[in-house]
């Protein structure tokens, strides 16, 4: 009798336990003070998406059938509208909006503007530019493999002639480093992850491109002052006459190699000062400026700033490209091209034989053989009573 009780009221706890787990579980209260309200997803009425407004809804209307789904506010993210922010709108104008609105930038798919500018850099901008880059150095280093340095056939003379006063000579060098080291320094930002970053590592690296993002913008502003005084000064010896168009239509006699009379600046330089220094010189300042962030009044958004790349890497590829070209003419393509803009002076020869309409101006008298003023000391007591 005392085992039937036992085992009968072992029974009947374990039928507790049975029924008590397949009870169903109550959904936690509803928190009063608002917010996201949590729910037993199997409570959730189904078909929500079944109403014909569903992807219509707001983000207030879409909790209130499925809670915690923000998918309207985030689809209104994805499409650049732009939310409320406190930030004034000239310090901050965008500082609601996420993500920009979808454009189609030359070369890529119509996408949102940040994607799209991604597309136009990694797939244009870099492969092209470098390739441009690759292809013009190889183009050199081909002529002067088959032509090698320009010689003189004459011999000189030892009378000087005065091609660049100590000024204009200033005015290029201070340019030419400045391009020097925003060419270097541009490459190594654009292109180093590719060759420089395998054999230094990432941490030296970094540093790397930090100290030549500031040498970069240090450098952009001595280039745009000089490039400006360079404009100037050279502008009159480079306005174009009727004897440049035969000296293109003979290529310069860079194959024959009979030189073709010029004047001061020939043809090649002349095109090089209006589409390099002028055009190009000018708008890559002006790009550059304006992603420096120093043109007052500019609405910095990141569509200016995105576009102002675009232009300015074109620009600076194109330039390089020409460039090129121009310091290996004034170094090693041709003997006393270097000597030239270093002390200034040129033989008679080299000038009689490379620029001859130059070199006949001279000899007539319409240009001085010297045009720069010698700096003189001031006469000493002891010179006086000399020359007394």
């Amino acid at each position: 009798m005392r085992r039937l009780i036992i085992t009968l009221s072992l029974s009947w706890l374990a039928l507790g336990a049975a029924a008590q787990a397949v009870a169903p579980v109550a959904a936690p209260a509803a928190d009063a003070a608002g917010g996201v309200k949590s729910a037993n997803i199997f409570q959730i009425a189904p078909g929500a998406d079944a109403d014909p407004k569903y992807k219509d809804q707001t983000n207030a209307e879409r909790g209130q059938v499925q809670p915690g789904n923000n998918a309207p506010m985030w689809r209104q993210v994805g499409q650049g509208v732009t939310g409320y922010s406190s930030l004034p709108l000239s310090q901050a104008p965008e500082a609601g909006n996420l993500i920009q609105k979808f454009v189609q930038y030359p070369g890529s798919r119509l996408t949102n503007a940040g994607e799209a500018w991604r597309q136009v850099r990694n797939q244009y901008l870099i492969p092209y530019g470098g390739a441009l880059l690759l292809i013009v150095l190889g183009a050199i280093a081909l002529f002067y493999w088959r032509k090698g340095t320009i010689e003189l056939h004459g011999q000189e003379t030892g009378r000087k002639i005065e091609r660049f006063t100590p000024f204009e000579r200033s005015a290029h060098w201070a340019n030419a480093i400045a391009f020097c080291a925003l060419a270097i320094s541009g490459i190594v930002m654009a292109f180093g992850k590719f060759f420089i970053l395998p054999v230094i590592g990432t941490a030296l690296f970094g540093w790397l491109t930090y100290v030549l993002k500031n040498i970069h913008n240090f450098a952009g502003p001595l280039f745009a002052v000089s490039l400006v005084i360079v404009i100037v000064t050279f502008v009159r010896d480079n306005i174009p006459s009727k004897e440049d168009l035969t000296w293109v239509l003979k290529g310069g006699g860079l194959v024959s190699g009979t030189e073709v009379p010029s004047h001061r600046f020939n043809a090649g330089e002349k095109i090089l000062f209006w589409s390099g220094v002028f055009f190009l010189g000018l708008v890559v300042v002006a790009s550059g400026l304006v992603l420096d962030k120093v043109i007052p009044g500019l609405v910095y958004e990141r569509g200016t700033m995105q576009i102002s790349h675009m232009v300015h890497a074109v620009a600076t590829f194109l330039m390089m490209t020409m460039f090129l070209g121009h310091i290996y003419m004034g170094t090693i393509g041709m003997r006393g091209a270097y000597s030239a803009m270093r002390d200034g002076y040129v033989d008679e020869t080299w000038a009689k034989e490379h620029h001859e309409l130059w070199y006949d101006d001279i000899k007539a008298g319409k240009i001085p053989a010297k045009r720069s003023t010698p700096i003189t000391a001031a006469p000493t007591a002891t010179s006086k009573a000399a020359s007394a």
